[in-house]
């Protein structure tokens, strides 16, 4: 039994005692497919403000899938940026897709025919969902549903988004110029939960807003990517510090309280013994001269 549980565990199959309800994993990624789908609407009214055409807002979802580089792609584009500085900004934010399929690839393992078609729904959510599940058949199941809602949804919302903008006419008029950075900053917003993402943040911030007086709309976008690399250089050069102090201060310190009580007990010990020796030989030589007498 203990042989199987561990060949189990070795390659990789969850136990049966793990499984999940289809059910449960159903309701789950229908639940996280409809929140986001809807958020297409705010892409449709965002794009149509930013000139363009019907068929352009709606290719753009159909195509790329992948809401924050369809937000930035439009917002570098509402500010009279270069088509192409737009375009790589949008790049570069959706990159982060390719490794979640690595990491996709080897959960789900989809024959090589489905992949091609698979790979169009890997983006945060679908990745989420399926990473959340414990066997791979619900992590499949997870991945399928979400993926099929929001593309539908995604995709059907961005189309009622972009004629509403139409019907509307002047969308800056309404406030709905707002929709796209506010939507932006909700997808943003949990993926900022420890200290690095925070200051990583805050540094791109600090670029975007800096440079864009001085830059073409949309470079101060791609600059803000290097705050990355900026906090990790900064993090590192910080590591090496604390563990230098670590060990000057905890295991040589240590060391030397050590060694220094080891020699202070020892030379301790060695005097209370030939204090302890000469004490005795002085009472036995008094013990023998009494006898004589």
């Amino acid at each position: 039994m203990a042989h199987e549980t561990a060949h189990a565990a070795s390659s990789g199959r969850p136990e049966p005692g793990d499984a999940k309800p289809d059910t449960a994993v159903v309701r789950d990624a229908l639940g996280v497919g409809v929140a986001v789908g809807l958020s297409g609407f705010a892409f449709g009214v965002t794009s149509a403000g930013a000139g363009l055409t019907l068929l352009q807002t709606c290719l753009t979802s159909l195509l790329i899938f992948t809401g924050a580089s369809q937000f930035a792609l439009v917002g570098a584009l509402a500010a009279g940026g270069n088509p192409f500085t737009a375009a790589a900004g949008a790049f570069f934010l959706g990159v982060r897709n390719a490794f979640y399929g690595l990491r996709l690839s080897q959960l789900l393992a989809l024959r090589r025919s489905v992949r091609p078609a698979a790979a169009q729904w890997v983006i945060d959510e679908t990745t989420a969902v399926a990473l959340a599940q414990p066997t791979r058949r619900a992590a499949r199941i997870g991945f399928t549903v979400t993926g099929a809602t929001l593309y539908v949804l995604w995709n059907l919302t961005t189309l009622l988004g972009a004629l509403g903008a139409e019907a509307i006419g002047d969308t800056d008029a309404w406030g709905l110029d707002a929709a796209g950075p506010a939507v932006f900053l909700a997808l943003l917003a949990p993926m900022l939960r420890g200290a690095v993402e925070r200051w990583v943040a805050a540094v791109a911030v600090v670029l975007g807003l800096g440079l864009l007086p001085v830059l073409p709309a949309g470079v101060p976008v791609l600059v803000a990517a290097l705050a990355a690399p900026l906090v990790l250089y900064a993090r590192g050069r910080r590591r090496p510090g604390a563990e230098g102090e670590l060990r000057g201060g905890g295991v040589g310190g240590s060391r030397g309280r050590v060694e220094d009580g080891g020699e202070d007990g020892s030379q301790g010990r060695a005097e209370d013994r030939a204090e302890d020796g000469s004490r005795g030989r002085a009472e036995g030589g008094s013990g023998d001269e009494e006898g004589r007498r």
